[in-house]
């Protein structure tokens, strides 16, 4: 079967970008999509306990976000540190590639970096002569669709209230919608998957089974995976869960097993979920990944029907967003 990236595609006036969270996590607005009677509800996050059964999971992703957006001290070239390899030598995504060939410098405050390697998806392995002071000029990594550099109240707000292990440069932002109160009411266990870099990168490639997916790094601690075998209901938030939820079923069966490792996995239609059962995610970019992902949880025609409603009705896309539930 051949699936095109043009397949996911939708219009997005450029003012139904939220740049900016709510004042409060959980006044987002929720599209509830109901896959067996093809029906669209239009909700209030806070009504999530409503759909909320005996036996049913959240399962959420407890990552953390560390800063991993550098500047050059003259402004000129972007870096975002994928991997910390050791305080010199890093691996980092840069923008514009065509100024950091191999031999390139680049200059954070006293630090001076040289690129040492490119691999095949475009990082490049750079080794300072010294630790970069990270206090100084680690930012948050915002998407760039945000068009503005992070503030104090992002380091809050792009993080949700159950963040714990570091190692995320992107949030998962379906959880951003949690507050603590909000939490306290769902039945919920945590696993983690680090949100890389890849996160950002398009689809290029005319055929989706042709673009070559990003790593990143999870863990399914034990408990966790116990209390997914005996839910009725496994309620993924965020397509970072799913993927991880889904790559362990597919690397070893079920029930699932604990551990830690890479994944790498993409999800597309047609694609057959073995654990996930309901989805809370926020609305994706077009013709991206994660939008892929959807349409093979709920089928393109009624993601893409949703998402149409969404953009009539202004609802807040993306990370700082509203969201969407999949049942």
């Amino acid at each position: 079967m051949c699936v095109r990236t043009i397949d996911f595609d939708y219009s997005l006036p450029k003012e139904l970008i939220a740049d900016r969270p709510l004042p409060r996590r959980d006044d987002s607005r929720m599209l509830v999509v109901h896959r067996s009677t093809q029906t669209i509800e239009h909700r209030m996050f806070r009504d999530l306990p409503e759909y909320i059964r005996e036996g049913d999971l959240f399962v959420m992703n407890d990552t953390r976000v560390v800063p991993a957006r550098f500047f050059s001290n003259d402004g000129r070239i972007e870096l975002v540190r994928a991997e910390l390899h050791t305080d010199v030598l890093w691996k980092c995504m840069v923008r514009p590639g065509k100024r950091m060939k191999i031999g390139r410098t680049v200059q954070i405050g006293h630090a001076v970096g040289r690129v040492e390697a490119i691999d095949e998806e475009g990082y490049r392995l750079i080794r300072f002569d010294r630790p970069v002071d990270e206090k100084t000029h680690a930012r948050l990594a915002l998407p760039h669709y945000m068009n503005r550099e992070s503030d104090p109240s992002d380091k809050d707000r792009y993080q949700t209230v159950y963040a714990d292990k570091e190692g995320a440069i992107a949030a998962p932002t379906a959880g951003l919608h949690f507050s603590e109160e909000m939490l306290a009411r769902v039945p919920h266990a945590f696993l983690t998957l680090h949100v890389g870099a890849g996160t950002f990168r398009p689809v290029k490639e005319e055929r989706i089974e042709e673009h070559h997916m990003h790593t990143e790094r999870f863990m399914m601690p034990e408990a966790t995976s116990r209390r997914i075998a005996g839910a009725r209901r496994v309620i993924a938030v965020g397509t970072t869960s799913v993927r991880v939820l889904e790559h362990l079923a597919g690397r070893y069966g079920l029930p699932l097993k604990p551990g830690s490792g890479e994944t790498r996995i993409f999800i597309y239609p047609p694609y057959r979920f073995q654990v996930a059962t309901a989805l809370l995610t926020n609305f994706h970019l077009p013709q991206s990944t994660l939008i892929m992902l959807v349409s093979a949880f709920a089928g393109r025609e009624l993601v893409l029907e949703a998402y149409r409603q969404a953009v009539e009705r202004r609802y807040r896309f993306f990370s700082y967003g509203d969201c969407m539930l999949i049942l």
